[in-house]
């Protein structure tokens, strides 16, 4: 068993964005942690036509799906993808791969040297990224994007209730993820088990696999918790990326503080894998309300 290894759960649609981020892992992998993808057995052969075959370790989805002995292959292939993908990557650690994983999305690039000790103590404590969100919370507030505190409060909230904690909420996204196999495992025994469910019971659109791992940390005290700021640098949204631009953000200025930057798939659809299911009409709207959103920068 690894102290620690990078991690990716993919699919097809993203397949170029995980092109880009094995090449900045090739890159900038000082200490040449492994680094592990996995995809749904099917599209196997599409990721290796894609991206290669070197540089990493395939696992299939379905191999992480069986490595539990409750879940179920016909409710993954039933469960929408925006959600099996979180639990297959909250599971990953049932392969015994290793004690710790950087949980990354194809999205996302390492911009400077990175290591091993930048992730995890020397008994192997991994850093648990824990916070506030003030920093993307006051952005959106000054931009008028109110709903976005609102919303994620909210979420965060009904997760804290899940673990009866009263207090400040605190995020872990967003990614990478430094996740710990020793807080997954203690949410399993000390919480689903006695419940008599799984993390496929668990894990819903209302509880997000994020905030249900950094519920279970304080709660359960699995590891110590040393808090540190995310990781990477992460454009939620298309707004918030004109705006920094704007103000003289450049992955060079970024590499200062982050290991990495994350340009969300949501909005930057211009790496999108394969044909677009969207029609003519819908792209050009899409388009006209980004060109929108990039004026509204400068005021």
């Amino acid at each position: 068993m690894k102290d620690l290894v990078l991690y990716c759960k993919s699919y097809r649609q993203d397949f170029l964005r995980l092109k880009r981020l094995l090449a900045s892992i090739d890159k900038y992998n000082v200490d040449r942690i492994p680094f592990y993808i996995s995809t749904p057995t099917a599209e196997k052969a599409l990721l290796e036509g894609v991206i290669g075959q070197v540089g990493y370790i395939w696992v299939a989805d379905e191999q992480i799906v069986a490595s539990n002995p409750r879940a179920d292959l016909v409710r993954y292939r039933e469960m929408s993808g925006r959600l099996s993908q979180q639990i297959i990557k909250a599971e990953f650690w049932r392969l015994g791969l290793a004690e710790n994983y950087l949980c990354l999305d194809s999205d996302s690039k390492f911009i400077r040297d990175f290591k091993k000790s930048d992730f995890v103590t020397d008994d192997n404590t991994p850093y648990t990224v824990l916070h506030q969100n003030k920093e993307l919370f006051q952005i959106s507030a000054n931009r008028g994007h109110l709903q976005l505190k609102r919303n994620l409060g909210m979420e965060a909230e009904r997760v804290q209730k899940l673990f009866n904690r009263v207090g400040p909420s605190f995020y872990c996204a967003p990614a990478p993820f430094n996740w710990s196999a020793r807080v997954w495992q203690s949410l399993d025994q000390e919480f689903l088990q006695p419940k008599g469910i799984s993390i496929w019971d668990l894990i819903t659109s209302d509880h997000p696999e994020s905030l249900i791992y950094g519920e279970a940390a304080l709660k359960y005290h699995a590891i110590p918790l040393i808090a540190i700021e995310p990781l990477f640098r992460t454009y939620h949204y298309d707004w918030q990326f004109f705006l920094m631009k704007r103000l003289g953000e450049t992955e060079t200025k970024l590499a200062e503080n982050y290991f990495g930057v994350i340009y969300q798939s949501a909005w930057d659809v211009d790496d999108h894998f394969g044909a677009t299911k969207k029609s003519l009409p819908s792209r050009l709207l899409r388009r006209i309300k980004r060109l929108g959103r990039y004026l509204q920068s400068y005021f």
